[in-house]
């Protein structure tokens, strides 16, 4: 049975009406299908998806993203990747069931693939813990990860998470540090990795898998640094406001793009990537052959360059690159964008502008007077 949101009910009643008119039985018995009353609200229904789809705020996405129907990472590991071999344990605590890690081909290449796994009933949830890792989950992707890195093997990333379990045994397992350390892990790599955001990235949660070569999300996916509630429960000390703190927030797709945030948005069937899961995992596929090839010739200094310079450059324009300069120490350095040069320029000289300006006009006033 098909769930919907709160803004689909025109959608939902269209369907049922599409259902009854696809019965052939009626009261009286046997009755012919009308096949063009059939097409008719088909019609109507991709037209109404259409309109809704193209005008969500940023709520609305939110509640796409955690969809009840949303394929999740195990859908896409057994239809994107062959021979998967499913690891566990962090060989310390215990095993995480809230992340599927394990190896397995894609394009007949191995892959390391990290997915987190928020369940897909109730029983598979808890046993999931709602997709939200514990500390013994990040040390087994960052004993995967040394592990994949060593052997030249790329790492594939499904996000799907509200965010890092907050509970005191995660707290006192240590679970800030175990974030900061897969964090620390991911931005080493000598070896591509690539994170798909499939549904909701939420917090250090997200970024302590996300930290990668190529960001790439799914078109009605999101990505911020706290859940729209939360936002809206520390700014306003609401949580009925959460549409204002989800517009405030950014954690769109494409608002993400823009930012430069992410790399790359890969578009969602009509009405949602639950409409149409095969044809999604075909799309996430090829994005991630194609972003692979985009590493093949690279070596593990170039990879690992330009991840870094992927992160600094956030919020500036040009970023960090290689020096050139031989006199000048190895590592990244800063490429100021020119209208910015002059912009400091001009600042600094302003009380230069400042002074003359102010003697123009003086001596102007005093030749009058005189």
């Amino acid at each position: 049975m098909r769930n919907y949101l709160d803004f689909e009910k025109e959608i939902k009643t269209l369907e049922e009406d599409l259902e009854n008119s696809k019965n052939p039985f009626d009261k009286e018995g046997i009755s012919e299908v009308d096949t063009n009353k059939i097409e008719k609200i088909q019609d109507e229904i991709n037209e109404k998806l259409k309109t809704t789809y193209s005008t969500l705020n940023s709520w609305q996405k939110t509640l796409v993203a955690r969809h009840e129907d949303r394929p999740r990472a195990k859908f896409y590991i057994n239809k994107i990747f062959t021979n998967f071999t499913l690891l566990s344990g962090d060989r310390l605590f215990a095993e995480d069931k809230s992340i599927i890690a394990g190896f397995g081909l894609i394009d007949r290449k191995s892959v390391l693939v990290l997915g987190q796994e928020k369940g897909d009933s109730l029983n598979t949830r808890l046993e999931r813990n709602f997709g939200m890792m514990k500390p013994e989950g990040y040390r087994k992707c960052i004993r995967l990860m040394r592990l994949a890195d060593r052997f030249k093997i790329p790492v594939i990333s499904f996000i799907d998470t509200p965010g890092a379990y907050p509970g005191i045994g995660a707290e006192q397992r240590g679970q800030a540090t175990a974030i900061a350390n897969s964090i620390e892990c991911c931005m080493s790599l000598k070896v591509p990795n690539i994170s798909i955001i499939i549904g909701e990235g939420g917090s250090g949660g997200a970024i302590a898998l996300a930290s990668s070569n190529k960001v790439i999300m799914l078109e009605h996916s999101i990505y911020s640094v706290i859940s729209p509630e939360g936002c809206a429960s520390i700014l306003w000390r609401d949580p009925t406001k959460s549409l204002e703190a989800a517009e405030a927030m950014k954690l769109t797709s494409e608002e993400l793009l823009k930012l430069r945030i992410i790399d790359e948005v890969i578009p969602e069937p009509l009405g949602g990537a639950h409409r149409d899961a095969d044809q999604i995992a075909l799309d996430i596929k090829s994005a991630i052959i194609k972003n692979l090839k985009d590493f093949e010739n690279l070596s593990g200094e170039q990879i690992y360059d330009q991840r870094k310079s992927r992160f600094l450059k956030i919020g500036r324009d040009q970023g960090f690159k290689k020096s050139s300069d031989t006199g000048m120490l190895s590592g990244l350095g800063y490429l100021e964008p020119k209208y910015n040069k002059i912009l400091r320029l001009l600042k600094n000289k302003k009380n230069i502008y400042i002074s003359i300006t102010g003697a123009l006009i003086l001596a102007t006033i005093l030749y009058i007077l005189v």
